[in-house]
């Protein structure tokens, strides 16, 4: 994909010691959006959630964006629900292609930074081996196809801006799409069942939020514009992390690994979603723990209450 940094790191050198005064994170009470508020807290930072602003609504981000004269905007709101997109397609690609096309233009004519949010389903997951920003996309699903269309819409809007690629992202708050994470939904599992399945042939890399803000804050900085992919090192299966949530949290019920054909589902999903952290790590601004490490962290500030073992 066209947008990629140079590999020789001369372009973010040159960025180097951008002093922002002011950053607005789009989508600032998910997950994500609220560990971007912390990361950027030695900045001027205003956090707009979705009835703040409705990125959808060209007038009123030109209007917001307009007054607030951001330096940064980060841009964390999309439609996330996979299985809705396929069944309202015209609001996947109006949230997740238009809305970040009108974006920016509106940050490029502000003279701000947009950093755009992505995800690893662009890919349909036949590489087998991590991805790094240069493979050809093929996403499977109309979520998939609608966020590849924002990348291309931000990466072509003519602005200094930055699209992020993530993977299987957790934080301490809750996704206001999906309510919990997949760690929440495993210590529901263990205290509402005998066993626990979990399948063993979809390979991802966890990624803590908290983790993600911190990267996406120095790349914001220092990094120069293009495309860039930020996980956790590392790859497990979901089964795998499931494994490791359960030695944390010391969860009691037994745990069995499984297969995607025992759970039925209307949408498809890549059974291979690594993404190398290639392009930071050409400019050396690679800031991404292991995702075990990571995961410990996490554990460490999440609440661990007696109901939730047994």
């Amino acid at each position: 994909m066209d947008g990629a940094p140079g590999r020789d790191g001369s372009d973010a050198q040159a960025d180097r010691g951008r002093v922002l005064s002011r950053v607005v994170v789009l989508g600032s009470t998910g997950q994500l959006g609220s560990d971007l508020v912390e990361a950027f807290a030695r900045e001027d930072v205003r956090g707009l959630a979705h009835q703040d602003l409705e990125i959808g609504d060209a007038e009123a981000v030109r209007q917001v964006l307009g007054r607030l004269r951001p330096d940064v905007v980060v841009n964390t709101a999309a439609f996330h629900d996979v299985p809705r997109c396929e069944t309202e397609p015209g609001r996947a690609f109006a949230l997740n292609a238009t809305a970040p096309w009108n974006l920016a233009r509106t940050c490029r004519d502000l003279g701000a930074r947009l950093v755009h949010v992505s995800t690893d389903y662009v890919f349909d997951g036949t590489k087998r081996a991590p991805y790094v920003e240069t493979d050809r996309p093929n996403p499977l699903n109309v979520y998939a196809v609608s966020k590849l269309a924002g990348e291309y819409a931000v990466l072509n809007a003519g602005g200094d801006h930055q699209v992020v690629r993530s993977s299987g992202l957790y934080g301490v708050r809750p996704c206001r799409a999906k309510g919990g994470n997949f760690i929440d939904a495993m210590f529901k599992a263990a205290r509402e069942r005998d066993e626990v399945r979990v399948v063993d042939d979809e390979i991802l890399t966890p990624t803590f939020t908290a983790d993600l803000a911190a990267q996406i804050r120095v790349l914001a900085l220092e990094g120069s514009p293009g495309l860039y992919h930020a996980t956790s090192q590392g790859s497990c299966s979901w089964y795998e992390f499931a494994q490791v949530i359960f030695e944390l949290g010391k969860l009691r019920t037994p745990l069995h690994p499984t297969t995607v054909k025992e759970f039925a589902s209307p949408v498809r999903r890549p059974f291979y979603s690594v993404l190398e952290n290639a392009a930071l790590q050409a400019v050396r601004l690679d800031r991404m723990r292991d995702w075990r490490d990571a995961l410990a962290d996490y554990m460490g500030r999440r609440p661990i209450t007696p109901e939730c073992t047994r």
